[in-house]
């Protein structure tokens, strides 16, 4: 099962970042286009949220099935903190990834509520960049890529 669900977890990756970053590169385009927001903003931001929640869920249960997680009672918290790798897939992907759906959920939720184009652009640009850049920040690229 770990296996299964670390691939659907890798794979699904792929699309969160695909989509958030059309739809970050989108929102940016069009507020320093000073362009008008579309039924196809709204769309690619709707779509962005939903499959960021869908990768935050399969996360989760990669986390509690994972053998890693064994590491809390066989090396304690002060080994797993020492060591960079541990310290990354228990603590830091996890922490930082569950900000950036957090971040991207109160970014929908904002948009929604505002009257104008441009405030409605300008606060999906701004929650979104920041998370992709924690998206980004905290993958483990020697393990997804190579």
């Amino acid at each position: 099962m770990y296996s299964a669900v670390k691939s659907l977890h890798s794979y699904w990756a792929y699309l969160v970042l695909i989509v958030l970053i059309i739809a970050t590169v989108n929102a940016l385009i069009k507020t320093f286009g000073d362009k008008e927001y579309e039924a196809s903003d709204f769309r690619k931001s709707l779509f962005t949220l939903i499959v960021s929640h869908i990768q935050l869920l399969i996360g989760l249960v990669l986390y509690f099935v994972s053998p890693r997680l064994q590491l809390f009672s066989e090396l304690g918290m002060g080994d797993i903190m020492k060591d960079s790798v541990n310290r990354l897939y228990l603590f830091e992907h996890p922490l930082i990834n569950i900000i950036a759906v957090a971040l991207i959920t109160i970014g929908y939720s904002k948009h929604k509520k505002k009257l104008t184009s441009n405030s409605k652009l300008k606060t999906i640009a701004i929650f979104y960049t920041i998370a992709l850049v924690l998206f980004l920040s905290r993958i483990p690229w020697s393990t997804w890529i190579g």
